[in-house]
């Protein structure tokens, strides 16, 4: 998902979360990966988080992989991801209906 414009709210993501050059987010984001080349106000939960040349990040980050280039900038407060505060979003797994129609069934 990348974000060109404004954006407020809550953002929840299985995949990477791309805030351009162009972008402004103020909002609780949950994603694998954010990468901020625009302007981030709020909460973040993520896996991974880079803040390029052009990024400016605001708030709290939760996160064990923080990389912010030169140029980037980051105020706030960052904290590394206990168990408990992971929010792991359910994959759906799809159902297999072939599975269950291919059992043998051996008749004695």
């Amino acid at each position: 998902m990348q974000v060109d414009g404004y954006v407020e709210g809550v953002i929840t993501s299985e995949k990477t979360l791309i805030i351009s050059a162009e972008g402004r987010v103020k909002a609780q984001v949950t994603a694998d990966k954010v990468i901020i080349n625009g302007l981030f106000d709020g909460e973040l939960f993520a896996n991974t988080v880079e803040i390029l040349p052009q990024g400016k990040a605001h708030g709290v980050i939760h996160t064990d992989d923080l990389c912010i280039e030169r140029g980037g900038s980051f105020i706030g407060e960052t904290q590394a991801t206990a168990q408990d505060q992971v929010l792991s979003l359910a994959k759906k797994e799809p159902q297999n209906e072939t599975a269950a129609d291919n059992r043998i069934e051996s008749k004695a």
